[in-house]
This record gives C-alpha cells, structure tokens and sequence, in this order.
C-alpha cells in the first residue's frame, strides 16, 4: 500500500513537468511546420516570377511570426520554461555561492584567477565544457576550429588548437 501511495503521489507531481516537456516539444514542431510553410509559400509566389504587394505583405507577415516564434524558444534566464526541461540543465538546483554551473557538466567551483577577454587564453580546465547547442542560447556558429565553451557562467569562443580566445559574452547565461 505504501508503495503504491508513494508512486501515486510521485506521478502527480512529475505530471506537470511531462506536460510542460510535451508543450516545449510541440511548440518545436510548430516552428518547423511553420517555417517549412513560409518556405513553400516562397517558392509559390515566386514560381510565376511576379510577386505581388499583397503577397509580399504576407510573406513579410509570415517572417515576421517565425522569428518572433523561434525568438520565444531560445533561453531565457527568466522563463524557467525555457531550459527547465533541458537534459543539460537537468541538475541544475539553483545559485550556489562560489559555484557556476556548466550546463550539462554540474556545479563547477568559480575561479577569481582569470581575465574572460579576447587575447587571452582558456585554462586547460574549461576547454572541455563545450555548449552542446549555441543556436539555442542566441550564439552565433563558431568558426571552423573554434568552440564555445562555458566559462563562469560566461560563453567563450575559443581556438580547439589552442585556447585563444577570440570573443566572450560575459554573464551570457
């Protein structure tokens, strides 16, 4: 009886974080729907070669609803929706004092030793801490040769080879 009482209340307080899990996945499906819908709309306005005001407005519309959508999805500090369900912020637990945490890597004790700025190097470390997805954080595709990688809590673009920085978003996350 305690086993099932135990499991009964479990699977009411995991029930709204599945749904929130399934709601993130859906609106991810919905941005891929639409955006395959603007790209067919495109290809129809302009298949015979003249492309009206009124289909222009539309496809202005239209982009303008995508972005704004795929802005939505990305991380957000404050919407706790937005990285909630994450597997790499899933052992996130809130600030701790001197810790950062590395998304997917835990709680790392925060070093005071080290200057985050272009010029500089990564300490051997942080090269390791690679950001698994930059389109979801806003960051833009690194070079060839180049990772970001999580650093304090900060993003840092960094040679693989070795370790130059080439640029640094500070407090990023």
């Amino acid at each position: 009886m305690k086993h099932m009482l135990f499991a009964a209340a479990l699977l009411t307080g995991l029930a709204p974080l599945a749904a929130s899990a399934q709601d993130i996945h859906r609106d991810h499906r919905e941005l891929r729907e639409d955006r395959r819908d603007l790209r067919e709309d495109r290809r129809d306005a302009a298949r015979d070669h003249v492309v009206t005001r009124h289909e222009e407005r539309e496809l202005s519309r239209d982009r303008r609803e995508v972005r704004q959508d795929r802005g939505d999805l990305r991380y957000d500090r404050g919407r706790a929706e937005s990285w909630r369900d994450r597997a790499e912020w899933r052992e996130f637990h809130g600030a701790r004092p001197g810790y950062w945490y590395a998304p997917g890597y835990g709680y790392r004790p925060v070093s005071r030793h080290h200057a985050w700025r272009r010029g500089a190097y990564v300490p051997g470390p942080y090269r390791h801490y690679y950001v698994s997805d930059y389109r979801y954080y806003g960051l833009r595709a690194p070079p060839p040769g180049y990772r970001w990688v999580y650093a304090d809590g900060n993003f840092v673009l960094m040679a693989l080879a070795t370790g130059l920085i080439a640029d640094v978003i500070l407090n990023g996350y």
